[in-house]
């Protein structure tokens, strides 16, 4: 696409969701970066049911390393990876009380820094959280990247430093879920619902299908 054809693309994203925010469920940076941490290979919806009994146990990190690694595992174990998630919780929990007072930092390398937190994690929390215009690249906006001609990349790294550079500075912290919510609910993976698109213009997938099968 064209630098137009990106702000017009977005533009149609953000008139289809206004009001678009993260689905996950939580009540502070600290529960924020947790659900992240725990999304990783995992739907919102799952993770939104294990945490509500875990938050309700360990509401802040002190209190999570309290629970432990074993009670943390026995409350997220329907979710993909517990064993190692359970772990990294608990220690970057630890590592919050050790090095940063107990409260989540707000920055980049400190954050990576942290058991279980990745590029990802970190861009997510500090869009979110802290108001930061980072964009967090997960599958669903890999994909539409490369799809749509939006931002063509080889890596979620070189699909999220394109997005950044075109996409208009005022538009690229709601964009983040905007984007999101449209590859989750529209543009599937498997087969893109191009009928329900509201950004079919701009789009450059060869694919289109634009009446409902």
């Amino acid at each position: 696409m064209t630098l137009k054809e990106v702000e017009r693309f977005i533009t149609l994203l953000a008139e289809a969701h206004p009001n678009a925010e993260s689905e996950l469920d939580f009540v502070d940076d600290y529960t924020l970066l947790v659900a992240v941490a725990l999304s990783a290979q995992a739907t919102d919806v799952s993770v939104n049911r294990v945490t509500k009994g875990l938050f309700r146990d360990a509401p802040n990190p002190a209190a999570m390393v309290a629970l432990g690694e074993d009670a943390v595992g026995d409350h997220i174990r329907t979710i993909g990876l517990w064993r190692t998630k359970a772990r990294n919780v608990v220690a970057l929990s630890q590592a919050l009380l050790d090095q940063h007072g107990g409260q989540v930092p707000h920055d980049r390398a400190a954050l990576e820094a942290l058991p279980g937190v990745g590029r990802k994690t970190a861009n997510v929390v500090m869009n979110v959280a802290f108001g930061d215009s980072t964009m967090a690249v997960d599958t669903h906006i890999f994909r539409i990247g490369n799809r749509t001609g939006l931002a063509p990349g080889k890596t979620p790294r070189a699909v999220e430093d394109q997005l950044v550079a075109r996409i208009p500075a005022p538009m690229l912290r709601p964009a983040h879920h905007w984007l999101i919510l449209h590859g989750r609910y529209v543009c599937k993976a498997r087969r893109p619902e191009c009928w329900r698109c509201p950004a079919t213009e701009p789009c450059q997938y060869t694919g289109k299908v634009l009446i409902a099968p």
